[in-house]
């Protein structure tokens, strides 16, 4: 499950709806913590703070250590497997480690037209590594991605989630020390910091209303359900 070989403990399968009884937190930081808390709070429910936690805990390790996920899943009220499939389901999560730069090469057809393929090569032979790797210093995983959205500037690369425009053989090794010596830290934070503004309102919506429209809605599909059944009833 993780590049560190530490299994998640996997909890029993519970009932659909069931509450998971809270457990110690013992791996994200207190200041952590406290910011997941007020994430929470957001939200009408706790388990749909699941992903942005997820982020948080990306924030603390770089990656979402199994430990994290078993933290996640005490705070939110799910089991540490709901938290894992859920992260695995997103590319913008990582369940093993990744260097401090993830520094992506989209390799889609504009892209590849414009030397995406020949950038990812010689990006391999410059850091030592194929894709999908990370150099022994820890500071580079090297990733291939489908089209990143910046087609006007090919080949596309992005690092950490930051468009750093159209790359060359020769600007991509001075992005690469830029990295290494910390001269882009401005800019492009570290694996994991997905942003720097911090959240402070959730849904603009009365509970009351929400909680009245959930019921009516619970209501229609009940009676439909239940002219469904009468009219299978009646046809045989």
């Amino acid at each position: 499950m993780s590049g560190s070989g530490a299994q998640t403990p996997v909890p029993a399968p519970r009932a659909s709806g069931a509450a998971v009884a809270p457990s110690a937190i013992t791996h994200l930081g207190p200041e952590l913590v406290e910011r997941a808390r007020a994430l929470i709070a957001l939200y009408p429910e706790r388990r749909s703070a699941l992903i942005p936690l997820c982020h948080l805990a990306q924030e603390q390790d770089g990656w979402l250590r199994p430990e994290a996920m078993v933290d996640i899943a005490s705070l939110v009220g799910v089991t540490p497997a709901e938290v894992y499939g859920t992260a695995t389901f997103y590319d913008m999560l990582h369940t093993e480690a990744v260097g401090t730069h993830v520094v992506a090469v989209c390799t889609n057809i504009a892209c590849l037209l414009g030397g995406a393929a020949e950038l990812l090569e010689h990006a391999e032979a410059s850091l030592g590594i194929n894709v999908g790797g990370t150099t022994p210093d820890g500071v580079i995983t090297l990733e291939e991605a489908e089209c990143l959205a910046d087609c006007d500037r090919v080949p596309c690369v992005q690092v950490n989630h930051r468009y750093v425009g159209a790359q060359t053989p020769e600007t991509f090794d001075r992005l690469v020390a830029d990295l290494r010596s910390g001269a882009r830290s401005d800019d492009i934070p570290s694996h994991g910091t997905l942003v720097r503004v911090r959240r402070t309102v959730g849904l603009q919506a009365d509970r009351e209303q929400v909680a009245a429209e959930r019921a009516a809605m619970a209501d229609a599909q009940a009676a439909r359900a239940a002219a469904a059944s009468d009219a299978k009833g009646g046809a045989s």
